[in-house]
């Protein structure tokens, strides 16, 4: 099957496309900005201490040059003395070492953050096809990088040019300077010099960023066919979304279950169906279904309201009605307001805050015509198609 073109990838890449990219070390990278981070950190490292710097480098070199009769007499003595001219010269030049050495490995999180992915300690075999070597040499990339190091060489130049033909009359008065203003003159236009060529790295490096970034999120664009299949693979297989909706219901059941012992009534099928309402007589609101259930999960309401001590109301077409009409957590549909005022009238009456003489006679809710609903959800004279 061939690939498909880039110009089918139009979708972003996902966080999961973009998590995977980055463990294999596919993040933008800006050589530039690297570089130029480097080389501007030098340029002040020069610029406020290069005279020191310079001054004690002159200084080991000049005393270099000279000869000692002393060492010259005993040669055994010329090691130890190299040994500790390199160590005062790396004792010099130790500072700006080891801040570029630092800097060099900040900066590279500078664009994409640190990673450490094994997969690019990997040989890649496919890099040795001829055909795709040709495609990275002649591609788009490759130009760009071309276009690159033109624009690095051309500002270098420019550069140096201007700094040369500025510096001329300077240069050719180097060699009847004495030693330590040569080395001082020098390094002066050494740092003037690495100034503008930071500067000219800071522009190609504002330059390359952004592009770095945009050829990265290119290159992990996707089709619309790879989003489906990773929303699919993100979503897990059949039977594992079972469980989880199946968890789901267990949970809901569960919270639901727990509410059942603030119920005023539970009314039920009597074995089928069992509704639990919730009435607030110091309220201008209706009653509120606070759980419902059919079959097994009736009998777990019925079992919890005894225990509870929530009295139970076998009400057949009443209980089928507020099943199949009233969602949790909702007051009762208005056609029902009687059936059930009667019902929770009958159950208050029951409770000891009311006088025996008051009780009510056990009512007989009458269930209005498009109420009346059969075991499976249907209505009696007109089932739901």
């Amino acid at each position: 099957m061939s690939e498909e073109s880039s110009s089918e990838r139009t979708e972003e890449p996902t966080a999961r496309r973009l998590e995977k990219a980055r463990e294999e070390g596919q993040i933008a990278r800006s050589v530039e900005l690297n570089t130029a981070v480097l080389l501007v950190t030098a340029t002040m490292f020069f610029t406020f201490s290069g005279q020191w710097m310079f001054d004690k480098l002159g200084q080991l070199f000049v005393y270099q040059l000279q000869f000692d009769r002393k060492v010259m007499d005993k040669a055994e003595l010329l090691p130890a003395i190299f040994a500790q001219s390199v160590f005062d010269g790396y004792v010099i030049i130790f500072p700006i070492m080891i801040t570029l050495a630092v800097l060099a490995i900040l900066s590279t999180g500078l664009t994409g953050g640190f990673i450490f992915s094994a997969k690019l300690l990997m040989p890649n075999f496919g890099k040795l096809n001829p055909m795709s070597g040709l495609a990275r040499i002649f591609g788009i990339k490759a130009l760009i990088e071309l276009g690159k190091s033109i624009l690095k060489f051309s500002i270098v130049t420019v550069i140096l040019f201007f700094t040369v033909m500025h510096n001329m009359e300077a240069l050719l008065n180097l060699n009847r300077m004495d030693l330590n203003l040569a080395v001082k003159q020098a390094g002066g236009m050494i740092v003037d010099a690495c100034f503008w060529m930071s500067m000219g790295l800071v522009f190609i490096a504002l330059l390359d960023v952004p592009l770095q970034i945009y050829q990265v999120n290119k290159k992990l664009k996707m089709t619309k066919q790879e989003v489906k299949d990773e929303m699919k693979d993100s979503e897990g297989r059949p039977e594992i979304k079972a469980q989880i909706r199946r968890r789901q219901r267990e949970m809901a059941n569960n919270k639901m279950m727990s509410k059942v012992k603030d119920a005023d009534v539970v009314i039920t099928n009597p074995q089928h169906f069992a509704v639990a309402l919730q009435y607030d007589p110091t309220s201008d609101g209706a009653p509120i279904l606070i759980a419902k259930g059919a079959d097994e999960l009736a009998r777990k309401i019925r079992e919890i309201a005894k225990e509870e001590g929530v009295e139970i109301f076998e009400a057949p077409e009443l209980a089928r009605a507020l099943y199949f009409t009233t969602k949790l957590e909702t007051i009762i549909p208005e056609e029902l307001y009687h059936a059930v005022a009667q019902v929770i009238a009958y159950v208050f009456s029951l409770n000891d805050a009311y006088s025996k003489s008051s009780r009510f006679v056990k009512p007989k809710p009458k269930i209005p015509e498009n109420m009346r609903f059969d075991e499976n959800g249907y209505l009696m004279d007109n089932p739901v198609a």
